[in-house]
């Protein structure tokens, strides 16, 4: 509305009333769940999301969802009696909107077992109707993501593009560790953000769903695999 009024010349005026307040910080914490590995139990594929959310809305997309399927994938691996040769490590990290508070306590203790961990999923842009994943590693990794997901051929998500990211895995990207963020139709999300509409109604069951079968799928395989992931 405002971009059309500007544009027939109209000078606007915007009066913004904040209320936000900054509080002391308050103790709180990452939940941590796992499958131990079979046969490479110090090695970790670790997938995430966060729990804390902006202070309007419900959080249901960021980043409930988010942490939903990264839950779901380890619940469904568990039900369907799967232990892959790898721990897979679920994080549902705290103090994200805070600047990525649990993650930089989490990196900080876990940096020194870097060498062990084979890849790092966090999902934090949705979980609307997904195309794929965005990788960052190197070339010999990239192809073996790209034939991962091959296996996701029959729900027509396959795509491998650039740039996997997450405030939350962040440091381990830095550190070369391999990372993987979801892909989805985020046409809409910015909607919703940080905004009074971020609420269950925003979340699709079926887009979810099928969020959760990438997540679950990447994070088993590379778990599973005989070797780790290439690294640079």
């Amino acid at each position: 509305m405002m971009a059309r009024m500007a544009s027939r010349g109209t000078k606007i005026v915007i009066n913004l009333k904040m209320g936000a307040k900054t509080y002391p910080d308050a103790d709180s914490f990452n939940t941590v769940a796992e499958i131990t590995g079979s046969k490479f139990p110090e090695q970790v594929v670790l997938i995430s999301g966060h729990l804390d959310s902006w202070d309007v809305g419900q959080g249901a997309m960021d980043d409930g969802a988010g942490a939903f399927i990264s839950w779901e994938a380890l619940s469904l691996i568990k039900d369907l009696g799967l232990r892959p040769k790898r721990t897979l490590r679920l994080v549902l990290w705290t103090g994200e909107e805070q600047g990525g508070v649990g993650a930089s306590q989490y990196y900080q203790l876990h940096k020194v077992n870097i060498s062990k961990y084979s890849l790092v999923m966090e999902s934090d842009i949705g979980t609307f109707a997904p195309f794929g994943i965005r990788f960052t590693g190197g070339d010999k990794a990239h192809a073996v993501m790209k034939a991962v997901m091959q296996l996701l051929k029959p729900i027509n998500v396959t795509s491998v593009d650039p740039y996997g990211e997450g405030t939350d895995i962040s440091y381990w990207l830095q550190a070369g560790v391999p990372g993987v963020s979801l892909n989805d139709d985020i046409s809409k999300y910015f909607w919703f953000h940080h905004s009074n509409g971020d609420t269950m109604s925003v979340q699709d069951p079926v887009q979810m769903n099928l969020c959760a079968a990438v997540w679950t799928t990447v994070s088993y395989i590379v778990a599973d695999m005989e070797e780790m992931l290439p690294r640079n």
